[in-house]
């Protein structure tokens, strides 16, 4: 069974870079045909899909973010990773990963249980 966790700090500091990691466990992040994606919910708000890493490593960004975003995976740990540049409070939000088939912020089959961030100082 494949399950996705992630992991990072629940606080960051405006004008900081925000990093979280998604740990895959029970299946490779390499498995053809997959996306494996960042979404984020602010309070209040809608999903909103930030970007994904294919399984062969090709990375796919939302324009929104005005190229603040970066994805990275770690095939040894089966892990992948989002940084988020230059973070103010409107990043506030539940940062999740998910395994989709497609680019979005609802088509997924998995999805981890998400974290708070909080953007404040």
């Amino acid at each position: 069974q494949v399950q996705l966790q992630e992991s990072g700090p629940g606080l960051v500091k405006p004008s900081q870079t925000l990093s979280l990691t998604c740990t895959v466990s029970g299946g490779s992040i390499r498995t053809p045909g997959y996306f494996w994606n960042w979404i984020r919910q602010p309070p209040g708000k809608e999903l909103e899909w930030m970007g994904a890493i294919a399984y062969g490593g090709s990375t796919y960004y939302n324009p929104s973010l005005n190229g603040r975003t970066s994805i990275s995976r770690d095939t040894s740990k089966n892990q992948f990773s989002l940084q988020l540049d230059s973070v103010t409070p409107e990043d506030t939000a539940v940062y999740s990963c998910t395994r989709s088939r497609i680019l979005s912020a609802v088509e997924y089959d998995l999805r981890g249980q998400g974290t708070q961030v909080t953007v404040s100082s």
